[in-house]
């Protein structure tokens, strides 16, 4: 895998991203955009072991930090669902424009909460995607944002959004807050877990409070059946407590066909990259080769157990 650092503009502000590409290449091949996960940044090792996989096959992968977060320009800490599909769709464009990538044969792929929603409201929005990946996705964020609290927490919570509000048109200003505290509020398995431990120290520690906005706002489930007919394949953890398992669930079931769910038991929602990795690569790298090839797909749900 040959990797190279990169940049593009997203809405006239430097974009920074990583262009990972097969070590031999004959021709133009497929290209594969992705925007990190929740908090996530383009050059976190989590993802290489997807790269090396899909570059194996003979497809760039284009990651990317959003506006704000990593290496990218932009106002620190700008955590906007909105404006990271703007970079994704910005993303396409740069990767269309490669003379390197076959622009019939992009695809994407998101992991990780809003990484795999994003994915899904990417396929949605832009028609030259022509399959997506959307793995351990958030389907509706303020369903996600309920669940991570008590019915008093949640009172509390709703209620310190509505004073911040006020406070804003009053003043111009709002509360700043840390996002994996107290907008995502971290279960134990992620305060325990290594995964992330290369780029976690790198992540924003402040966001406004006014992103909660948006997250609430935030619903890739009512526009995953505009994929379609264009292949989605959707990644769950059973019990996964961190993004929960119906929401990769009703995404799939929303889709229209071909559509694929690939259900891992017995394992976690950060253990499952990899105990199962082995098992679920080939499974992403198969399911964008048989899209670009045109191959007739049909619906399908297996299970990964052990």
């Amino acid at each position: 895998m040959r990797e190279q650092r990169v940049s593009f503009f997203s809405e006239g502000t430097r974009v920074a991203g990583i262009l990972r590409r097969p070590d031999v290449q004959a021709g133009p091949g497929p290209g594969i955009v992705q925007g990190p996960g929740w908090l996530g940044l383009a050059d976190a090792n989590l993802y290489v072991r997807y790269h090396e996989a899909l570059t194996d096959a003979g497809m760039s992968v284009l990651i990317f930090d959003y506006r704000g977060f990593g290496d990218s320009a932009g106002d620190r800490g700008a955590l906007s669902p909105g404006m990271q599909l703007q970079d994704l769709i910005n993303a396409v464009s740069y990767v269309e424009s490669d003379a390197a990538v076959d622009p019939h044969a992009i695809g994407v792929f998101g992991s990780g909460g809003t990484g795999g929603g994003n994915a899904v409201l990417l396929a949605a929005a832009d028609s030259r995607v022509k399959c997506a990946v959307s793995q351990v996705p958030v389907a509706d964020g303020a369903d996600w944002l309920r669940r991570m609290r008590t019915a008093d927490e949640w009172a509390a919570f709703q209620e310190r959004l509505a004073a911040d509000r006020a406070h804003r048109v009053a003043t111009g200003e709002g509360e700043r807050v840390h996002p994996r505290e107290e907008i995502m509020i971290p279960t134990a398995e992620r305060r325990a877990t290594t995964v992330k431990r290369d780029v976690d120290g790198r992540i924003p520690t402040s966001v406004p409070l006014s992103a909660a906005d948006e997250i609430l706002r935030y619903r890739p489930v009512d526009v995953s059946g505009l994929i379609s007919p264009r292949p989605l394949m959707v990644i769950a953890v059973e019990g996964d407590n961190v993004t929960p398992t119906d929401h990769a669930t009703a995404l799939y079931e929303a889709a229209g066909s071909p559509k694929k769910l690939i259900m891992q038991r017995n394992t976690t929602h950060y253990a499952a990259y990899d105990q199962y990795g082995d098992r679920v690569i080939p499974q992403i790298v198969g399911w964008f080769e048989a899209c670009f090839r045109g191959d007739t797909m049909s619906d399908e749900v297996i299970e990964v157990s052990e």
